[in-house]
């Protein structure tokens, strides 16, 4: 019998731990079913989604850098991917429509945000690097949660403006002022790709931090990047993505199987290990 087929999608892929991940649950819940890396040009998106469409692959995980470059080629958006106009799910409804969905958004909420009273939330001062990728899906996070304080910095200005006017609440600033004003912020997030690859990091100077401040990296692979050492070497509390990379597979594995799958211990060591 024929295995039904899952993939993810993005360029760079080779460090991604989705399929770890999907096919520990597969085999757990007796699902004959397989989930591979598909490293992808952009110009390839549109014979990948036909075989989402006719059948051959019943559903992908959307990484960078085309979170935003699938949607022209599907039915339609719901629910957090029509609000961030950002898709990292893909599964074809009972009338085979192509659903454009964001399980992020949940993911760095279950991930993160699910710690801090609603009191700290209230209180909290957010700034996010980057505004490209998962970076709409972290802003609408915070909104959801109550968390109304959002600065964001981008190397490219202009790309922060293009957030801006979608969630008009939020704060810009130059990435060049990121040092001076570091002080104010309680939670740092790193929702850039720097710290992926070697020697290919942040050159800002991140030394005026405050002493409680909070460090999340969405970067989970891997799982210690230079960032983080630098904040842990100075007595910080530091995330990296393992949890959102988690909870959000975790509602992607909900959409296409309609079965909520477990977190547990052999599954965090597994990622761990790999």
């Amino acid at each position: 019998m024929n295995k039904t087929k899952f993939a993810i999608i993005g360029n760079p892929i080779s460090h991604s731990l989705s399929p770890t991940m999907h096919n520990y649950w597969f085999k757990k819940y007796k699902i004959n079913a397989e989930y591979k890396l598909l490293n992808i040009s952009e110009d390839e998106i549109p014979s990948i989604i036909k075989k989402v469409k006719n059948g051959e692959i019943k559903g992908i995980n959307v990484t960078l850098p085309y979170k935003k470059s699938v949607i022209p080629f599907l039915s339609k958006t719901v629910n957090d991917a029509r609000d961030t106009h950002s898709v990292n799910t893909i599964l074809v409804d009972k009338d085979n429509n192509l659903i454009g969905e964001n399980t992020d958004v949940f993911g760095f909420q279950a991930a993160y945000l699910k710690s801090f009273s609603e009191q700290e939330k209230k209180n909290k001062k957010v700034l996010i690097l980057g505004a490209g990728g998962v970076a709409p899906s972290i802003i609408l996070a915070l909104i959801k949660s109550n968390i109304k304080d959002i600065t964001l910095a981008n190397r490219t200005y202009e790309k922060s403006l293009f957030l801006k006017r979608k969630f008009k609440q939020i704060n810009l600033i130059k990435w060049e002022d990121c040092s001076n004003k570091l002080e104010k912020f309680d939670v740092l997030i790193n929702a850039t790709s720097l710290g992926l690859k070697p020697n290919d990091d942040f050159k800002n100077d991140f030394s005026n931090f405050k002493k409680s401040m909070v460090y999340i990296d969405t970067i989970y692979n891997p799982p210690k990047t230079q960032m983080i050492k630098y904040f842990k070497s100075n007595k910080l509390k530091t995330f990296n993505g393992l949890n959102m990379l988690i909870y959000q597979g975790q509602k992607s594995f909900y959409l296409w199987n309609k079965i909520n799958p477990e977190v547990d211990d052999e599954l965090l060591e597994l990622l761990e290990e790999n």
